[in-house]
């Protein structure tokens, strides 16, 4: 019924020994405060007759006792040896009987004592069925913890098995998002991570979808191209300079084909990447790092790029490698669409997420009701595959964060490319 590492058995034998076990002790501490109260009684009802002896009085005091009072009882003096340190109580057994026995003192002088034997048969068969009925209780009561412990394992492991259930009749052409609100509360938190994930399956088909028709698509063009110029310049004899023009056609044509396949083998390295081993980073220190390595090429085409970091530090564990393929993109994409004279701005601040890093531009700006994370999505009169914002869109995946572009609303033409990590903050020790 179960494996060795099922959860639910470890639930089950746990919860049995646990609730057994608290059986057990609260049944032994009930029968031994029972036993222990009605020995008790005896003993004080011995003492009683014992003092009232002592002190030349009835043996029973100024009561009438009642006729069962005087079963059972011997009273008699009895000398000794040596004294006794106290008032002695001992249990025997005579006869199939119980008796209990008080040595009390009666003249220390004469080494006296008053030996008085009380029979306790019935107050010993009380407590025996006292013992029984404890003792049933307790097989009955291991039989409902058992049964409950069966129950409420099964009704633990119902939400998995539902989640397992919706799970195996998936598959990458019919996902569909599980209800948290028809899961337990403690199971929101699983479902809510599983959401995520076949949100991210979702995504990563439909882009695997439209990179294959894209590459296909981009590919089959230049080629066109080729043949197309080929079979013109083979319709009649051409000079030399025709026949130069018509290669060097083709040879651009190539080398456009080349970007093509370049950035398509970027995909396999970026998978390469995420399976890179994550290691703690200063990520203000890899954005500062990368910031000086496009100032230079910002004002080598007349333009400025705006650096403004906070805070001092910020301590993340991830693939340093698709961190910076996501600051590179969205800085390549800010200087290529910005203007001569214009500025780019790589900022980062703290959120209720973590830290958000900004690359603001002053270009043309964007149409936000387009997809532009979708593969060989192209925007405005710029060269360029459309391959790159697919590139950091399954980077910040495989990261965990947060991705966008949208135009700038402070009332300049441009775009703002985000980039959310979620972390804590660490202080950077002098």
């Amino acid at each position: 019924m179960f494996s060795q590492r099922s959860i639910r058995q470890s639930f089950l034998i746990q919860l049995i020994i646990s609730s057994v076990s608290l059986i057990l002790i609260f049944s032994s501490i009930l029968y031994f405060y029972i036993e222990s109260s009605i020995l008790e009684e005896r003993h004080k009802e011995l003492l009683v007759y014992a003092n009232n002896i002592s002190s030349n009085q009835s043996i029973y005091g100024s009561e009438v006792p009642a006729p069962e009072t005087y079963l059972g009882l011997s009273i008699e003096i009895i000398y000794l040896k040596q004294s006794l340190l106290d008032i002695d109580f001992f249990e025997t057994t005579k006869d199939n009987k119980s008796y209990i026995v008080l040595m009390h003192p009666f003249n220390l002088d004469e080494l006296s004592y008053i030996k008085i034997t009380k029979d306790i048969t019935p107050t010993r068969t009380l407590i025996d069925k006292i013992l029984n009925y404890i003792f049933i209780i307790n097989i009955a009561g291991f039989l409902l913890v058992v049964i409950y412990a069966i129950a409420l394992s099964k009704m633990l492991v119902t939400p998995v098995k539902t989640l397992s259930n919706k799970l195996s009749n998936m598959n990458e052409y019919l996902m569909r998002p599980i209800k948290t609100e028809e899961l337990p509360e403690e199971f929101e938190p699983l479902g809510a991570t599983i959401n995520h994930l076949i949100s991210r399956i979702q995504n990563f088909v439909k882009y695997q979808k439209e990179l294959f028709i894209g590459t296909a698509h981009e590919l089959k063009t230049p080629l066109a191209v080729i043949k197309l110029k080929n079979q013109v310049t083979l319709i009649k004899k051409r000079s030399a300079e025709e026949y130069i023009d018509a290669i060097k056609v083709t040879n651009k044509t190539v080398d456009e084909m080349n970007i093509i396949v370049s950035n398509i083998l970027n995909i396999g390295r970026q998978e390469g990447m995420q399976l890179e081993k994550p290691q703690e980073v200063d990520v203000i220190e890899v954005l500062k790092q990368k910031a000086d390595d496009f100032k230079l090429l910002a004002s080598n085409e007349g333009k400025t790029l705006y650096m403004n970091f906070e805070p001092d530090g910020f301590m993340a564990i991830l693939q340093v490698g698709l961190l910076n393929q996501i600051v590179q993109n969205f800085l390549q994409n800010a200087l290529k669409f910005t203007p001569k004279d214009k500025n780019v701005i790589l900022r980062s601040s703290l959120n209720s997420f973590g830290l958000l890093i900004e690359v603001i531009d002053e270009g043309c700006g964007i149409d936000e009701s387009s997809d532009f994370f979708a593969p060989f999505k192209r925007e405005g009169n710029k060269s360029g595959v459309g391959l790159g914002l697919f590139l950091a869109k399954s980077a910040a995946d495989a990261l965990g964060a947060k991705i966008s572009i949208k135009n700038r609303t402070d009332g300049i033409s441009g775009t703002i490319a985000t980039l959310n990590l979620n972390s804590k903050l660490s202080c950077i020790l002098p």
